[in-house]
């Protein structure tokens, strides 16, 4: 795939996008409403916090270096029959003992960097954009401390891979980083030399993601992954003034996406054979709308695009609502792990109950857990700070 990158210093933070609506500013009213209390505890929490990197932390497992991201695949587990042996999967399950720290910190980049921009949405106090910008450089531009724009080590499997493209979803943990980022693009304290660093590392981690091997497994993957690609990705591009990119996830979505990942019924097939069929659902819907929250316009609104049999995210939300608002209604199985850790305060309830003006979807997602602590929930909760997603 060809695309051109616009020089870093001519890149706006927005993209001419649509403005929002009446309700849209309603629902954003009712999630500052909702979360104010614990936006401005979790920031305060985010203050005391020190950068902490991909350096801090490595594995002799890895066959990267220091500034290398690596993770290894959840569900691979070493042969009780060979010691030493290549790991055998077992889907569904996640070994404890596999490396996970860099996915953590960046778990917790995410977290540190969306409270402050919501803090800061909440108060314009310069504190939280300072504390923001202190992570961001650590993470893309200090020497020192900086992590390679590529994902060469991630999900990688002992005996097997020293890296796969499927390891790529690890990084929509940085989606809250740049559209904190973006939230925060008019404080008086935004410092241009580093946001300008920030695009130039996400400029060339778009390149490898739209150029490497690993990157167009992950684009040509028919399930969650591939979703979370389009999804990333469009983030990433918006955030970089990538229009050219923007358009091509945006066609992605329409094209590729819906007609072969949704049913006419709005379920996701690809997710309900698998042994965690609750989760994934839940999981790949909220890529689904938050890809319609990043790339939709006043002239190319992907939250009221259908295909030409029916299918659409609005089907999606209204197939699996009846789902989360009773979860005993669920037909399918259940999920073997974390049956009971879901749902949770799910992004595809708030956005699209401002895309639709649904208060039924409001509602429920007001009553759900907003801050979950389980890891399994937190990695796949690519929305957590839902503030900053409502410019």
């Amino acid at each position: 795939m060809r695309y051109s990158v616009l020089p870093i210093l001519l890149i706006c933070f927005f993209s001419a996008g649509a403005q929002p609506s009446a309700d849209a500013t309603r629902v954003r009213t009712e999630v500052i409403n909702t979360l104010r209390q614990q936006v401005l505890a979790e920031a305060d929490w985010a203050l005391q916090q020190v950068p902490v990197t991909v350096t801090a932390q490595s594995s002799p497992r890895s066959a990267g270096g220091k500034h290398d991201f690596f993770s290894e695949g959840d569900y691979w587990w070493p042969d009780p029959r060979h010691a030493d042996s290549p790991y055998i999967q077992k889907d569904g399950l996640s070994n404890p003992d596999n490396f996970v720290a860099h996915r953590l910190a960046m778990i917790r980049f995410s977290r540190i960097v969306g409270a402050l921009a919501s803090a800061y949405t909440l108060t314009g106090d310069r504190k939280y954009v300072l504390q923001a910008l202190r992570h961001c450089r650590a993470w893309f531009i200090d020497a020192e401390t900086m992590m390679n724009p590529h994902l060469l080590y991630a999900q990688a499997i002992k005996g097997r891979f020293t890296g796969r493209g499927i390891g790529i979803i690890d990084t929509i943990q940085l989606m809250e980083v740049v559209q904190g980022l973006m939230a925060m693009a008019n404080a008086r304290d935004m410092d241009a030399n580093i946001i300008n660093g920030v695009k130039v590392w996400f400029t060339r981690y778009l390149q490898w993601l739209t150029t490497h091997q690993y990157g167009k497994d992950e684009m040509n993957a028919e399930n969650n992954h591939g979703v979370c690609w389009v999804m990333q990705v469009a983030v990433f591009a918006k955030f970089t003034g990538n229009t050219e990119l923007m358009e091509f996830c945006s066609n992605r979505y329409k094209n590729v996406l819906l007609p072969n990942q949704m049913a006419p019924d709005g379920s996701l097939p690809r997710e309900l054979k698998r042994t965690k069929p609750y989760g994934y659902s839940i999981f790949c819907l909220d890529a689904f709308a938050t890809i319609c929250q990043t790339l939709s316009t006043t002239g190319n609104d992907l939250w009221n695009f259908a295909t030409s049999d029916g299918r659409s995210i609005r089907k999606g939300i209204m197939f699996l609502y009846p789902f989360i608002a009773d979860k005993t209604k669920w037909p399918y199985a259940q999920d073997v792990m974390y049956w009971n850790n879901w749902p949770v305060a799910q992004p595809f309830l708030v956005f699209g109950a401002a895309a639709y003006h649904n208060e039924d979807w409001l509602n429920t997602w007001k009553k759900l857990d907003h801050s979950p602590t389980v890891e399994e929930v937190i990695r796949n909760l690519p929305v957590r700070h839902p503030l900053i997603w409502f410019n």
